[in-house]
């Protein structure tokens, strides 16, 4: 089969490799039909991922069909499926407390282990959600809104809550807009005025421009001095991190929904005085998974606005190298087979 190989960062090849064989029990063989391609693949390529081993087949946002079964696997050949991509080993801390994504040795298809840039792919048959009528094209999406999805349900704040969601790229949005589907009041801040542009013309939102003038000044003024009961953070800056805990109103919580490598820090007498939560955010859950699908199947999530870009496998050679620097107008790029 073809697959397309990151060899090391900045050099994308094709190679033809073996097929992955007839799935074993419990497992099951995906024909792939799309890809979406995620910030951590343009990391990835760029050499800018600290946990991955080279050569890798990045690919963790998924969808297909089914064509074998293993032993035991109730799902059918010809099934329609979206890929949930966390391999989790069903017995640590985490996964016996209903909780896999963030089990302690989980591996993420496409950055621990080969992805889904290639023709097939072997998956545990329990990874497989059947899309249920939804074009597989959408279903390629579900993955990142899906983290979106989980952050706002860990939030576990009621609706009619002030909300900030701080960074509006693709996993800012999908935390946006689920946010706003719980019936919250939803506002997006970015120091990019393109995309700031798209969330307010395109999706509907309030938003500040964090470029333009102090961003606590401008939290202050459009909250009437209360700021956010609720915060999410997900710019992957340190610098936008720590200076989320200053918008967040007293009794309110911060949501981490980015990871960054370094070590971030606060101030101890504000967060005890705003008796303010701060909760971490990771990955997603079949909850989630589902929750996504049946907001899609609602017409609540405007899949066709968040996919910008298009290209094929062929392509998608010189087009992850392209937008990995030419970002402009980008959302989310989506590789068809």
């Amino acid at each position: 089969m073809k697959a397309l190989v990151c060899r090391k960062p900045g050099e994308l090849v094709f190679e033809d490799r073996p097929a992955p064989g007839p799935p074993g029990a419990g497992w099951a063989l995906v024909s792939i039909s799309h890809v979406g391609i995620c910030g951590t693949d343009y990391h990835i390529y760029e050499g800018k991922h600290p946990y991955l081993v080279y050569p890798r087949v990045m690919g963790h946002e998924l969808s297909g069909t089914v064509t074998a079964v293993g032993e035991g696997v109730a799902i059918e050949v010809g099934e329609r499926v979206v890929v949930n991509p966390y391999l989790v080993c069903g017995k640590c801390i985490a996964c016996r407390h209903g909780k896999p994504n963030c089990c302690v040795s989980i591996e993420v298809l496409g950055v621990h282990r080969d992805g889904g840039m290639c023709e097939e792919l072997l998956v545990p048959a329990d990874n497989l959600y059947p899309v249920a009528g939804l074009p597989l094209v959408a279903a390629a999406a579900v993955e990142f809104l899906a983290i979106g999805a989980h952050a706002v349900r860990r939030s576990r704040l009621a609706a009619g809550a002030q909300t900030l969601v701080i960074g509006a790229g693709p996993i800012g949005l999908g935390t946006a807009l689920f946010a706003r589907i719980a019936g919250q009041a939803v506002t997006l801040m970015d120091t990019s005025r393109e995309r700031l542009d798209f969330a307010e013309s395109q999706l509907g939102f309030p938003v500040i421009d964090s470029a333009s003038g102090s961003p606590v000044e401008q939290v202050r003024e459009r909250t009437d001095g209360d700021f956010f009961d609720l915060v999410f953070d997900a710019t992957g800056s340190k610098v936008s991190i720590q200076a989320a805990f200053g918008y967040v109103a007293h009794g309110g919580a911060l949501v981490m929904v980015s990871v960054i490598k370094d070590e971030i820090t606060f101030s101890d007498p504000e967060f005890h005085k705003r008796e303010m939560m701060l909760i971490g955010s990771r990955n997603a859950l079949r909850v989630d998974f589902d929750h996504v699908m049946a907001a899609m199947r609602d017409g609540a999530i405007p899949a066709a606005k968040l996919i910008t870009h298009d290209t094929t496998l062929q392509n998608s050679l010189h087009d992850i190298a392209r937008w990995t620097h030419q970002k402009s107008g980008l959302i989310k790029a989506v590789i068809a087979f």
